[in-house]
């Protein structure tokens, strides 16, 4: 029985094979603005907010504002932090289909899920390349210059 074969023709339910094709990605950059959280319908509520991307290219240096949303329980992991923060943002990427009026309309979102202090993820990816004897505790007063 040929293993491979068998998998390309097993049907998967719809479900199944959406999430497989919503993929998970990461932003680190300040976050610049927050918004109010927005009751859409009943059941529904969403919380946009943006963060501010800054890279070097070719000795100039090049911003992007990007505009993110969290929804349901999600809203309120955003008024964990400060503007101006470094913040590490963990999102899918997702699209949506709207037909009104005879019209398409396409939109995408950027779903946040996660959301950490980017300084304290360096702490702690430093310390932790660091053996556990060499971690700093406190800074020695006793230094001879």
């Amino acid at each position: 029985m040929n293993p491979k074969k068998n998998l390309e023709t097993q049907k998967l339910p719809i479900d199944l094979i959406q999430i497989f094709s919503i993929m998970s990605y990461e932003v680190t950059g300040k976050l610049v603005a927050v918004y109010d959280t927005v009751q859409r319908t009943e059941t529904f509520k969403v919380r946009e907010f943006v963060v501010e991307k800054t890279d070097e290219i070719n000795g100039r240096t090049i911003s992007n504002f990007i505009k993110m949303q969290c929804v349901q329980d999600k809203t309120e992991m955003v008024s964990k932090f400060r503007l101006g923060e470094e913040v590490k943002v963990q999102f899918n990427l997702k699209g949506n289909k709207s037909e009104r009026d005879g019209k398409t309309n396409y939109f995408t979102n950027l779903d946040a899920w996660r959301m950490e202090s980017a300084n304290m993820m360096q702490t702690a990816v430093n310390q932790s390349n660091m053996p556990p004897d060499m971690v700093p505790t406190e800074v020695p007063d006793d230094l001879p210059f």
